[in-house]
């Protein structure tokens, strides 16, 4: 049952809805009330508006990456091999251009938000009771309170710290401190091979850090499909970065001084020596200043709120979206997770297809999968087949001089339905919609088939995969059909 936006139990409130936090679900559940007619407010404690996704998290470490593979002379090493070192630069070049999206982030949301008529508090909130907030100053002092007849959490999420690791935000560092080193090391330890960690982890690598990777798992993203991880792996050893997987983290410690370095202790009874150490073992939800108790909620050990399919918690007029309530944890999912709140907070009919959300992990090279993995449909004894394409194969991938791409669909064995796409190579994040598209409506792997793609695009990586897969089903019963569609398209002859 959704909220009555006007009224509760007969009390009239401030705004319809607040929203607090004003990262991509607080916006989204925020600006998609007010275009509903709601009056909205948003409460953000942090001086710039956008969350964690604008100040340190997705957009920050993603200019990163770009700059990094601009100025590292990435993207030309398929022609000059390691000779492709681009021109000297430091640090600071990385984070000027940093500063520069961020900024300009930050004042596109806030337009957004005055532009639809959303009231911004700057200050910290509280729950008194169900419906009303205290907004506090950043020295603690209470300015005013707020109600809403509906309230969605949007707080985001913080990076877990150990209490026994001892952080000094300059040798031992979180996720969120990465963007403000002074300079490149020459070494670095990177405690924890989750999507952050892979992502500052190939980054440093690609800037010619040598770079050793821990974690206690032995395997590196098990929801990810594991020859597309595999050739991650490849790639990493490739740029003499050291995995340790299945090793456990004992202790670090801290050399004496302000040059010293950084001893890992593993549980195995290794040592790792590094100039700095990234210590990535998760995020947690930012719930502490929230007062929950008062509004009848409780988060669980690692500050996550449980919600329900509309993203409800246990008290119905309560959402909370985003990062703070778990995994996927991405800024497209919270995108999406506001919208769907805030139209079911108001009895508006709104519909999502959460099982085809793209992943896209922003390594170097970058990952992007959607759907099943062979893994998935193994266990649920789904037959399938596989199709191929490594971007060598395609004039594009010569032409910018990514020979290592791979783009890989699998289709149901009988009917040829797509159940997944997983892509390792340059553009993958972009490159993963089309075959969503497809999957969006129930489509076959014929359709790329019998679609023209502008040549010489990544795109083609799609007819050429699929007519690669068919062409290994004994069903596929004219195969010089193939070898002509192929023909005529540019693309080189399927497999046999």
């Amino acid at each position: 049952m959704s909220a009555d936006p006007n009224s509760v139990n007969g009390t009239s409130h401030d705004y319809d809805l607040i929203a607090i936090g004003s990262g991509p679900g607080g916006q989204r559940a925020a600006i998609q009330a007010a275009k509903l007619g709601k009056r909205v407010a948003l409460v953000e404690r942090k001086v710039d508006i956008g969350g964690v996704c604008v100040r340190t998290g997705t957009i920050p470490s993603k200019t990163l990456r770009e700059a990094t593979v601009a100025l590292s002379g990435y993207r030309d090493r398929g022609f000059m091999g390691s000779h492709a070192n681009g021109h000297q630069f430091g640090m600071a070049d990385l984070i000027l251009r940093t500063d520069q999206v961020v900024r300009n982030e930050v004042d596109v949301v806030r337009d957004q938000l005055l532009r639809n008529g959303i009231d911004l508090y700057d200050g910290t909130a509280s729950f008194i009771d169900q419906h009303t907030l205290a907004v506090d100053d950043r020295d603690g002092h209470q300015r005013q309170t707020i109600s809403g007849a509906v309230i969605v959490i949007a707080t985001g999420t913080t990076a877990t710290r150990d209490a026994h690791i001892p952080f000094d935000r300059r040798r031992i560092i979180t996720s969120d401190d990465a963007i403000t080193m002074d300079r490149l090391p020459r070494t670095m330890a990177v405690v924890g091979a989750g999507v952050i960690g892979l992502e500052y982890a190939s980054m440093f690598a690609a800037l010619g850090t040598r770079v050793t990777l821990i974690d206690k798992r032995p395997h590196l993203l098990p929801f990810i499909d594991s020859e597309i991880m595999d050739a991650l792996a490849f790639h990493m050893r490739e740029r003499r970065m050291t995995l340790w997987l299945g090793e456990e983290v004992s202790g670090l410690d801290l050399d004496e001084g302000d040059d010293g370095k950084v001893r890992i202790h593993l549980a195995s009874g290794k040592h790792i020596v590094a100039e700095k150490a990234l210590y990535s073992i998760g995020r947690s939800g930012a719930t502490r200043r929230l007062n929950l108790p008062a509004a009848g909620l409780a988060a669980d050990e690692r500050g996550r709120l449980a919600v329900d399919e509309h993203y409800r918690t246990v008290v119905p007029h309560i959402y909370a979206v985003g990062d703070v309530i778990g995994f996927p944890s991405l800024a497209s999912t919270s995108l999406e997770q506001g919208r769907l709140a805030a139209c079911h907070a108001f009895g508006i009919a709104a519909r999502s297809v959460p099982r085809l959300v793209p992943y896209a992990v922003y390594t170097i090279p970058e990952i992007s999968a959607v759907g099943r993995t062979e893994e998935d449909l193994t266990r649920e004894g789904i037959p399938y087949e596989v199709g191929k394409a490594q971007y060598k194969e395609i004039a594009r991938g010569q032409i910018i001089g990514d020979r290592t791409g791979l783009l890989k669909l699998i289709f149901h064995w009988e009917t040829h339905e797509l159940l997944g796409v997983h892509i390792i190579g340059e553009g993958a994040s972009e490159l993963i919609h089309i075959g969503q598209a497809v999957m969006t409506y129930g489509g076959s792997v014929e359709h790329f088939v019998d679609t023209v793609f502008n040549y010489p695009t990544l795109a083609e990586c799609y007819k050429t995969a699929a007519l690669d897969g068919l062409n290994r089903l004994d069903s596929w019963q004219t195969p010089s059909l193939a070898v002509a569609q192929a023909a005529a398209t540019g693309a080189p002859p399927p497999t046999e």
